[in-house]
């Protein structure tokens, strides 16, 4: 009988043991998993790139949308290998730059299309009194604004750059929530950190010529971040020799895909975002950005684009970043701020469907560059990066046609005239 007890309390022992390594396992939830079953759902596209991950520091962020009987906006986000893993934001940083420059002209109470003049007052600097590619020759932040969705303009976003100054930019974003970004330096454009620290003198100006706002250079005293991000295993220096050391980027812009895909909710969906997130926009800079963000440089006017160069999907990677010189189809919109450099290849996106009422926000960055030398102009864009980031964007977008919804959403609000 004794016996007979003390299998039966070790059996139970055994069962309560299993139990409970049972209930500690981590419970894998939809929320965790549907990105990878989307990818693994098409081996041939993605099989090596989640066999690689991490040495391609590939990142996605998905969010489904589900609108109640209100047309309210609900979210649901995935992630596919997301982490605060150092990646080269390269353009997508003009996207809160150019938020904030619209936020500070409206706290300033001037308006988009006033004329903006930059006047130089410190080494390295460069000034601006017209603008050969807007309609009447004018600078303003409104048509540095179109350039930097159209066809991603670095001397547009510098100028923006210039405007905000480096601490106020730093100061505004803080106040949003984004401690973490990092943007002290000008694009594609060869300054001293200190250079980078000092923005330009600056001033608007009404349709009569008269001065309405003037700022002086501004230095900004802001203390850097202690980083240590460092990519490759060389790099070629500026006079072209190859320096066999990774490249550090410590002293470079900074900004996570989380702050980023975030960020384009803010602006897309204002309303479903505290009211401290939000960027103080007016119901026509919405409107505005809507436009731009999602207009095609073949539907542009000012400036006119030469599309053999800046073609439709010049700046529309995810779902379109292999179809160069073709016709997108006009029902489908990117509302979106790409970037690429140094063989990072970036797209922070919220895509719609006119025809079949469709929406998803949609965000990945992956590492283009095999050989593991930087600043070398070899990089693996058009053979690892568009075609990753292109069927990317088509197997959620086929995986969102499919998927049925309680309530149809009213996209009326993204349906904008284009210049042509």
């Amino acid at each position: 009988m004794f016996k007979t007890l003390q299998l039966f309390f070790t059996l139970l022992a055994g069962i309560l043991i299993l139990q409970a390594c049972k209930t500690a396992k981590p419970v894998v939830t939809e929320n965790e998993n549907i990105l990878e079953k989307l990818l693994a759902s098409n081996p041939a596209a993605f099989s090596q790139v989640i066999r690689n991950k991490d040495s391609l520091k590939v990142q996605i962020i998905y969010t489904r949308i589900d609108r109640d009987k209100n047309n309210q906006p609900h979210f649901t986000d995935y992630y596919f290998n997301v982490s605060n893993n150092y990646f080269y934001p390269a353009s997508t940083v003009k996207m809160p730059v150019a938020f904030l420059a619209l936020e500070k002209l409206n706290q300033l109470g001037i308006p988009r299309n006033a004329t903006f003049i930059t006047e130089k007052g410190y080494s390295g600097q460069t000034a601006v009194y017209n603008d050969p590619t807007s309609a009447d020759g004018r600078p303003s932040i409104e048509h540095y604004i179109k350039k930097i969705f159209l066809v991603s303009d670095n001397d547009a976003n510098n100028r923006l750059y210039e405007f905000l100054g480096q601490q106020y930019l730093h100061e505004q974003l803080n106040k949003k929530g984004y401690s973490d970004v990092q943007i002290v330096r000008r694009l594609s454009i060869n300054m001293t950190e200190d250079e980078h620290r000092t923005t330009n003198p600056v001033s608007f100006r009404d349709a009569a010529g008269k001065i309405i706002y003037e700022q002086p250079l501004v230095k900004s005293n802001m203390p850097y971040i202690l980083r240590t991000d460092k990519i490759g295993k060389g790099y070629m220096s500026d006079d072209e020799v190859q320096i066999d050391e990774p490249m550090d980027f410590s002293r470079k812009n900074r900004i996570y895909l989380t702050d980023l895909h975030h960020i384009l909710r803010s602006v897309i969906f204002p309303e479903a975002i505290k009211p401290e997130e939000r960027f103080n926009l007016a119901e026509s800079d919405y409107h505005f950005l809507y436009q731009y963000m999602s207009q095609l440089p073949s539907e542009t006017k000012y400036p006119e684009y030469d599309t053999s160069e800046f073609y439709d999907s010049y700046c529309k990677y995810l779902m379109f970043g292999t179809e160069k010189h073709k016709s997108l189809p006009k029902q489908i919109r990117s509302f979106n701020k790409p970037g690429w450099s140094y063989g990072f290849l970036t797209d922070v996106a919220y895509i719609v469907d006119f025809e079949k009422n469709v929406e998803f926000m949609l965000s990945a960055t992956i590492y283009c560059n095999s050989d593991g030398i930087l600043n070398d102009d070899k990089y693996d864009y058009e053979t690892v990066g568009l075609p990753f980031l292109t069927q990317l964007g088509k197997t959620i977008y086929e995986y969102e046609v499919k998927r049925e919804r309680k309530h149809q959403p009213d996209l009326t609000k993204f349906k904008v005239t284009y210049d042509k």
